[in-house]
C-alpha cells in the first residue's frame, strides 16, 4: 500500500526529530529554535540562501544543530523517490545551484510543507520539560 505524500513527510519528520533525542538538551533546544525559524528564513530569502546560511552557521561542524537541520532537509529533498524535487542528488546545495527554476520552486514549497511536520514534532519531543 502506497502512503500519501503527507504521511511520508510526517514519517520522515518524526524520524529526524527522534534522531535528535540522542543529543544533549542544549543541542535539542538549538535545533528546535532553528526549525522554528527556518520557514520564515526560506520565505524571506529563498531555499538556497536559507540552506547556505545553515551550512555557514555550522562552520563545518557536523555535530552542530545547524548542520543536523541542513542534513535532514537534504535527506528529504534529495531522497530516492520520484516525488523528491532533487531525487537522488548527493548534495542539496549543488542540486539547488545546478537545478532549474521550476524544480527550485517545487523544492521550496516541499521544504516548507516538510518543515511544518518537523516543527510540530520538534516542539512536542525536544522541548525541555516535556515528558516522553
Amino acid at each position: 500500500m502506497q502512503r500519501a505524500l503527507q504521511q511520508l513527510r510526517a514519517a520522515d519528520a518524526l524520524r529526524r526529530v527522534k534522531e535528535m533525542e540522542s543529543q544533549d538538551d542544549d543541542q535539542q533546544e538549538k535545533y528546535v529554535s532553528y526549525v522554528n525559524g527556518l520557514p520564515a528564513t526560506i520565505l524571506i530569502n529563498g531555499l538556497g540562501q536559507a540552506a547556505a546560511t545553515l551550512l555557514s552557521a555550522a562552520k563545518g561542524i557536523k555535530s552542530d544543530p545547524h548542520y543536523f537541520l541542513y542534513r535532514h532537509l537534504q535527506l528529504w529533498l534529495c531522497r530516492e523517490e520520484k516525488e523528491a524535487p532533487y531525487a537522488g542528488a548527493g548534495d542539496l546545495m549543488q542540486a539547488i545551484v545546478d537545478g532549474e527554476r521550476g524544480t527550485y520552486q517545487r523544492a521550496q514549497v516541499e521544504a516548507l510543507a516538510w518543515l511544518e511536520w518537523v516543527k510540530k514534532f520538534a516542539n512536542a519531543y525536544l522541548k525541555k520539560g516535556v515528558k516522553r
